[in-house]
């Protein structure tokens, strides 16, 4: 009984093999499509089985998601975070994070289980909404806040590099990996506040720069806006350079 029911499953393995071979001659296609066949890709926000036109998010998630709108309003609530510290042409972020929500899942994932595919995602959604920004078509340079290399060597990546690498590709932007670095190792900053975060930080970042950097536009991306304190420390560095501006586009925005 038991090496029929073998042999029943092996001469089915066999037919599903032998289709696959015939569907799918290119053996990358057809192992991703075994793979998907016992591994089927789910959402990353809510963990369901994703359907054949869906990629990364599925269409729930994608209408669930709180978006911030802040493209269609210059004056809007990232903006204003900076009065005061920093001169910032434009500030805008993608989404709003809110503990426990699907955008907290999203940038978790992204950030420290591997899914570098959710910043595409991102990039990719944003760019769009972002186009036709008329202050943003004078951005030179994208420049992605940097990890300290002990750090990018820990993770294997910077979570913002394929998010900066879709809004270059849609707008049109070279990035800029080398201009600004980060000089000091430091530990996540997730569970601090602003006044916790802004100790010590100014010598955190430093820049690279030559003649032909002088003069540019920098759009300066990260993942999340919470206090704003490590983006105008990359931004106040990024300002040394003479005639300098700075804009600032991240994933998702937390609540205040």
């Amino acid at each position: 009984m038991v090496k029929c029911l073998a042999i029943c499953i092996y001469k089915v393995l066999l037919k599903v093999l032998f289709f696959f071979i015939f569907m799918f001659p290119n053996p990358n296609r057809m192992f991703q499509s075994l793979l998907h066949l016992f591994f089927p890709p789910v959402c990353a926000g809510c963990k369901t089985v994703l359907m054949g036109n869906e990629n990364v998010i599925c269409t729930a998630c994608r209408h669930e998601i709180p978006l911030t709108q802040h493209h269609l309003n210059p004056e809007n609530e990232a903006f204003k975070k900076f009065y005061g510290r920093i001169p910032v042409e434009q500030v805008s972020a993608l989404l709003y994070f809110h503990k426990k929500g699907i955008v907290q899942e999203l940038i978790h994932s992204l950030k420290y289980r591997g899914q570098e595919r959710i910043g595409t995602v991102l990039g990719e959604w944003y760019a769009e909404e972002l186009k036709n920004n008329p202050i943003l078509k004078t951005v030179d340079t994208i420049i992605p806040v940097p990890l300290h290399p002990k750090k990018l060597r820990e993770r294997g990546y910077n979570q913002v590099t394929e998010f900066g690498n879709a809004l270059a590709e849609t707008l049109q932007i070279p990035v800029n990996t080398t201009i600004l670095f980060r000089q000091v190792y430091s530990k996540t900053q997730s569970q601090k506040n602003r006044l916790s975060r802004t100790e010590g930080i100014d010598s955190v970042f430093d820049i690279s720069f030559s003649e032909s950097d002088h003069n540019q536009h920098f759009l300066l991306i990260d993942d999340v806006i919470t206090t704003g304190a490590t983006l105008e420390v990359c931004a106040k560095a990024l300002l040394k350079i003479p005639g300098a501006k700075i804009s600032i586009v991240c994933m998702a925005m937390a609540d205040s």
